[in-house]
Parts: C-alpha cells; sequence; structure tokens
C-alpha cells in the first residue's frame, strides 16, 4: 500500500516536479496577470451574456403553475396569520387576567 502525507490535489509545498529556480517571480506573474486581463467594458459584456446563458437555463412555470404556486403561498400566510392573532389574543386576555 502507498503512503501519502497529503492531498494530490493541493501539495504541502509547491509543485514537487518543478524545481524552486524554474518557477516564475511574484513580478513577472503580476505582469502576465495584467497583460491578460481585460478592459472594463469587456469584462461587463462577458458578464452579461454569461447572465442571459443562465437565463436561458431556467425552467420557467407555466401559467397554472403560477397560480397554483401562488394560491398555496396565499392560503400558507393566511393560516399562519390566523395562529398568531389567535395567540396574541390569548395571551393578551391571560395578561389581563393575571394582572388585572
Amino acid at each position: 500500500m502507498t503512503e501519502t502525507t497529503g492531498s494530490t490535489a493541493t501539495p504541502e509545498r509547491g509543485r514537487p516536479e518543478e524545481e524552486p529556480s524554474e518557477l516564475p517571480s511574484r513580478r513577472d506573474r503580476k505582469r502576465a496577470a495584467k497583460k491578460d486581463r481585460k478592459g472594463v467594458f469587456a469584462r461587463l459584456a462577458l458578464f452579461y451574456r454569461q447572465i442571459i446563458a443562465e437565463l436561458r437555463k431556467v425552467v420557467w412555470p407555466t401559467r397554472n403553475d403560477l397560480v397554483t404556486y401562488t394560491t398555496v403561498v396565499i392560503v400558507f400566510v393566511v393560516v399562519i396569520m390566523a395562529i398568531v392573532s389567535g395567540l396574541d389574543w390569548s395571551f393578551a386576555k391571560l395578561s389581563f387576567l393575571v394582572f388585572g
């Protein structure tokens, strides 16, 4: 059986297959990142294209589904309001009886 001391996805000390002298310096990595970076308008355009692509994946409810969901929500809210109102009225009467 092989013995491992860490995850293969995230090695503990850098990349073990490369020598430390072969790694790019921090300044070189910053330059490469800055060079690859797109402008503000290109990033905004990409963002909006991605939003539209995600919205096309959405399964939108039909009109009947929407009416059903709305009815269920309204009935649920009315029932919870009735429960809370009844509890509030009960506690008010109880406190009036206790404290006069």
